[in-house]
């Protein structure tokens, strides 16, 4: 069951790619497909919500999305590199304009003391740009992806806005 303020910002998304005419995808970790679901919310989301990659391993993550193997073997699938890397992999491997990515321990086991549950990388972006954000607490796994979820909506939202502030500004 999706909250109402991932449908919010779900709209406002659907809203500004319809302007832009820009399209985008998701590589998701620990998510499993929540933020495509999220995406989807809204109707007529086909115009430029063209797939995701759940990628759960790293084989996955490697073979789809092209995160490299020293990457993922020296800093583990839960780094902001790695978050980064889903984002451009996605962009190409969908061949979008944008994504957005999510990896990270939902729990309840699975953390260490230096990657915690609950740690969880997100990004968005494209090729040249690519903002991200680190979830850091533990309250379950339901809600930690249900946080993680609404926040990876969130960054992409102010990451569009950005975009078309700056292009505001570049046509005044």
């Amino acid at each position: 069951m999706m909250d109402f303020e991932a449908k919010i910002t779900s709209r406002e998304i659907s809203e500004l790619l319809w302007d832009m005419e820009k399209t985008v995808g998701t590589a998701e970790s620990c998510t499993g497909g929540r933020i495509a679901e999220a995406i989807i919310a809204v109707p007529g989301a086909s115009k430029y919500f063209k797939g995701g990659i759940i990628s759960y391993t790293n084989e996955i993550k490697e073979s789809l999305l092209g995160v490299s193997h020293e990457l993922l073997e020296e800093k583990t699938a839960v780094c902001e590199e790695v978050a980064i890397a889903m984002v451009k992999g996605a962009c190409r491997a969908l061949n979008t304009d944008f994504a957005i990515s999510a990896t990270g321990i939902a729990g309840p086991s699975g953390g260490t003391k230096d990657i915690p549950v609950g740690t969880i990388w997100l990004a968005c972006g494209n090729a040249d740009k690519v903002v991200t954000l680190k979830v850091e607490e533990d309250h379950g796994r339901d809600i930690n992806l249900a946080i993680a979820t609404n926040k990876a909506m969130s960054l992409f939202l102010d990451y569009l806005k950005s975009l078309s502030a700056d292009t505001l500004d570049t046509e005044a």
